[in-house]
């Protein structure tokens, strides 16, 4: 499980939320919503472990991820809004990378279905530079498949993709979950993802 409690964010002088409780379990995902600034990314954020929180405490497993910091990070897979690829490198290079950065191989064989499960086929070796915001987005998401992750923690996942991409990473999440998996996400749109609960900042 994944939970926190009393979670208070500041951002330079404002205050973005407090008092926060949440809580998710295996099988279940968290639809995080809120106008621009409202703090969803804030708090995603405080939910990887990337920031910490003014007040209060999150946990992974009953254990505050303070103190499991190890162990969380290789459960984790956090994918931010503005997501970092290089872009020098191909989109298989990427993917490879990335996993070299969670400290596992990534043969190239995976690493090319998944591309191509994204609709990515024939842009393997290209620079990321060459590619459209959208394709971009895909090579980010592709890390889904062949990421091994209990949880996912992603930011506008659906952000510049169209409408195939939505329903095969609609389609992701809804495997993951039925595998035990947990999510939470921020996006703008209503998700026909079932066992889904709405946090609203």
């Amino acid at each position: 499980m994944l939970s926190a409690l009393g979670l208070t964010c500041v951002r330079g002088e404002r205050r973005l939320f407090a008092g926060l409780d949440l809580a998710i379990d295996a099988g279940q995902w968290l639809h995080v919503r809120g106008e621009n600034g409202a703090g969803k990314t804030s708090l995603l954020r405080l939910l990887a472990g990337l920031s910490q929180p003014a007040a209060g405490e999150i946990d992974w497993c009953g254990q505050p991820i303070r103190h499991a910091d190890e162990q969380y990070r290789r459960d984790l897979l956090f994918l931010g809004h503005h997501g970092a690829l290089k872009e020098e490198l191909t989109a298989l290079e990427n993917l490879q990378f990335a996993a070299a950065l969670d400290g596992a191989a990534l043969a190239e064989p995976e690493a090319m279905a998944a591309l191509h499960r994204f609709g990515l086929k024939g842009r393997e070796e290209l620079p990321v530079r060459f590619l459209s915001t959208g394709q971009k987005r895909r090579v980010l998401l592709a890390r889904l498949l062949t990421r091994k992750a209990k949880l996912w923690v992603l930011d506008e996942p659906f952000t510049a993709l169209d409408v195939k991409a939505v329903d095969l990473l609609a389609a992701l999440i809804s495997e993951h979950l039925a595998g035990g998996g947990m999510a939470v996400l921020t996006s703008h749109q209503a998700m026909p993802i079932p066992g889904g609960r709405e946090l609203q900042l």
